[in-house]
C-alpha cells in the first residue's frame, strides 16, 4: 500500500509539473490550466499508450528524446560513454529506474529490493545495487558460500606460491613449474567445454526472465560462456563490490550522496566520469536533465520540456568575439553571469578529475566555444582564465564535451588561448595540474607548434626566447617538449637544438592527410581587445 501511494504521489507531481529546479525559478506558472480535469485525463491517456509501446522501443539501438514543442519533430539521441560497459546507478535500498523514450514524459518504476546480504558474502547489508544479491539472481546464503570458496582458493594459491618460492633457485627467469603447466592445460580443457549456443528452451527461459524482471535484475548468464570464464566474471563482480564497500567505509561514498550517472544534454545522453558537487536532492537522482543553452539542471523530462518551451536562450551570454563558419567563441564574465558560469563549472566537473572551482567564478573569464545550426549555438567546450594572473596562466580550466572529443576541437581551444596571449603580448601557460586528457592535448599542441616553427625557420642559430615570443608558449614548456622529442642536446658546454627532419616529415605527412581543415583558428576572425583588470 505504501509503495502504491508513493507511485501515485510521483505520478501526480509529474503530471502537474509542481516539481521544479531551484535554478528554474524564473519559469512563470501560465500552465496552471494543465491541472484541470479534462486536460489531465487526456494527458494520462497519452502516457498509458506510450507505456504500452515501451517494450518495443527498448529493443531499438537508437534512443530518442522527445521534442520540446508539439510542432517540432523528435530527433535521435546518441549515447556517449567513456567505456562500452554501462555502470548501474547506485541507490540505497530502493532503486528508481528512469527511462527516456521517444515522446512523452519520464516513466519511473520504483522497485523494492531487500537491503539484506551482500554480494561479497562478508556484510549483512548492502547500500548499492552492485552489492545486492537479489539483483544478481542470488540469495544472501549463496553469496556467503561463494565467499568461503573464494577464500579457500586464495589460501591454497598463497600456500602454493610460498612452496614455489622455497623451491625456486636464484635464477631471474624461472620456467613454468609442472603444477602451472597442468593448471594451464586444465583451463584450456574447461574453455573447450563452452556451449556452441543456447537451446530453444534456454532462450525462452532467458526471455521470460527479462520480461518479468526487466532492468531490475541482472540477465541470466548461465551457458553464455564456459563455467571457468563465468566464475572469473563473478569473482570480478564481487571484488568490485568489495572495493566500493571500502570506499563507503572510508567516507568517500555515502549513502545519501550518490554520484550522478548520466545527464540528458540536448540530443545526447552522456555518461559521467567523476563526481560533481550538485545539491544532494539532484545528485541522488542518478540522472539530470540540462538545458544545453542556459545550462540549468532539472529533475525530470517533464520539467525540461516545459523549460525548453519557454527558454529564450540560444547561445551563451556575453560577447561573441570570434566567428568562422559555424564556430563561435563567446567571452563570458564570471561576475556578470554568475549563475551560468557556476552551472558550467558543475557540468565540467562531471568530466574532470582535478577541477576544484565551482562557485567562486567572479575572478574568471570564460571563453565558450559553440557550433551553430538552425536550432542554436551548441556547447562544444570552453576554457577559463583568471582576469589578473600573477603567473601569466592563460588557461585555468579547459574542457571539450565528450560528444565533440577526437574531432580537433580541443586543439582549437588551446590554439585560441594562445592567440589571446599573443594579442595581449604575453607568454602563457596552462595552470597545473593538468588532467590526463589535457596533458595529452597540450603535449600534442606544443609538438605541432615547434615542428611548424622549425620547418619554417631558415637561420642557423635558434633561441628558445625567440620561439617563446613568436608562439606565446612558455619557455619551460618549449624545453620540456624539445626534451621529449630528443631534440635538445648538451655538447661542449652548450645546449643545442637538433632539427630532426624525420619528425618534421612525419608531421607534414599527417598534415597532408587531415580532412578537418576547417578545425583551425583564423586570427583575422578575432574581434577582441584585452579586458582591463577588474
Amino acid at each position: 500500500m505504501d509503495s502504491d501511494r508513493r507511485r501515485q504521489r510521483q505520478a501526480g507531481s509529474s503530471s502537474e509539473g509542481t516539481e521544479d529546479s531551484d535554478f528554474s525559478a524564473d519559469l512563470d506558472h501560465t500552465d496552471s490550466s494543465e491541472s484541470d480535469g479534462q486536460p489531465r485525463r487526456s494527458t494520462r491517456l497519452t502516457r498509458s499508450s506510450l507505456r504500452n509501446s515501451q517494450s518495443s522501443q527498448d529493443s531499438s539501438p537508437v534512443r530518442q528524446i522527445p521534442s520540446y514543442a508539439s510542432d517540432e519533430p523528435a530527433y535521435a539521441t546518441r549515447r556517449v560513454t567513456r567505456s562500452q560497459q554501462q555502470t548501474t546507478p547506485v541507490t540505497p535500498k530502493k532503486y528508481p529506474l528512469r527511462q527516456t523514450r521517444s515522446s512523452g514524459s519520464e516513466t519511473e518504476h520504483a522497485v523494492e529490493l531487500s537491503d539484506k546480504g551482500h554480494l561479497t558474502g562478508k556484510h549483512e547489508r548492502h547500500f548499492s545495487i552492485s552489492g545486492c544479491p537479489l539483483y544478481h539472481n542470488l540469495s544472501a546464503d549463496e553469496c556467503k558460500v561463494r565467499a568461503q570458496q573464494r577464500e579457500r582458493q586464495i589460501d591454497d594459491r598463497a600456500l602454493s606460491q610460498r612452496q614455489d618460492e622455497n623451491n625456486r633457485h636464484a635464477t631471474r627467469h624461472q620456467a613454468p613449474t609442472e603444477k602451472q603447466l597442468r593448471y594451464k592445460e586444465k583451463v584450456t580443457e574447461l574453455r573447450k567445454k563452452r556451449n556452441s549456443g543456447l537451446t530453444k528452451e534456454q532462450k525462452e527461459k532467458y526471455m521470460e526472465h527479462r520480461q518479468i524482471h526487466g532492468s531490475t535484475r541482472e540477465p541470466l548468464l548461465d551457458n553464455l560462456t564456459s563455467d571457468f570464464d563465468l566464475e572469473l566474471f563473478r569473482k570480478a563482480q564481487a571484488r568490485a563490490s568489495e572495493d566500493l564497500e571500502k570506499l563507503r567505509l572510508q567516507g568517500q561514498i555515502t549513502e545519501g550522496s550518490n554520484m550522478i550517472k548520466t545527464i540528458v544534454f540536448g540530443r545526447y545522453e552522456l555518461d559521467t566520469w567523476y563526481h560533481s558537487p550538485y545539491p544532494e536532492e539532484y545528485a541522488r537522482l542518478g540522472r539530470l536533465y540540462m538545458c544545453e543553452f542556459c545550462l540549468k539542471y532539472m529533475k525530470s523530462q517533464t520539467i525540461l520540456r516545459r523549460h525548453m518551451a519557454k527558454c529564450v536562450w540560444k547561445h551563451p551570454p556575453g560577447d561573441e568575439i570570434y566567428r568562422k563558419g559555424n564556430i563561435s567563441v563567446f567571452e563570458v564574465d564570471g561576475k556578470k553571469n554568475k549563475i551560468y558560469c557556476q552551472n558550467l563549472c558543475l557540468l565540467a566537473k562531471l568530466f574532470l578529475d582535478h577541477k576544484t572551482l565551482y562557485y567562486d567564478v567572479e575572478p574568471f573569464l570564460f571563453y565558450v566555444m559553440t557550433e551553430a545550426d538552425n536550432t542554436g549555438c551548441h556547447l562544444v567546450g570552453y576554457f577559463s582564465k583568471e582576469k589578473n594572473s600573477f603567473l601569466n596562466y592563460n588557461v585555468s580550466c579547459i574542457l571539450t564535451m565528450p560528444q565533440y572529443m577526437r574531432q580537433g576541437f580541443g586543439k582549437m581551444l588551446i590554439d585560441f588561448s594562445y592567440l589571446l596571449s599573443k594579442v595581449e603580448e604575453k607568454v602563457g601557460s596552462p595552470e597545473r595540474p593538468l588532467s590526463d586528457l589535457g596533458l595529452i592535448s597540450y603535449r600534442s599542441y606544443w609538438k605541432e607548434v615547434l615542428l611548424r616553427y622549425l620547418h619554417n625557420f631558415q637561420g642557423k642559430e635558434i633561441s628558445i626566447k625567440e620561439i617563446s615570443q613568436e608562439t606565446a608558449v612558455n619557455p619551460v614548456d618549449i624545453v620540456s617538449t624539445l626534451q621529449a622529442l630528443q631534440m635538445l642536446k648538451y655538447w661542449k658546454g652548450k645546449h643545442l637544438v637538433l632539427k630532426r627532419q624525420d619528425l618534421i616529415d612525419e608531421w607534414l605527412a599527417k598534415e597532408a592527410k587531415r580532412t578537418n581543415g576547417n578545425k583551425t583558428i583564423d586570427s583575422s576572425c578575432l574581434k577582441w581587445t584585452p579586458p582591463k583588470g577588474t
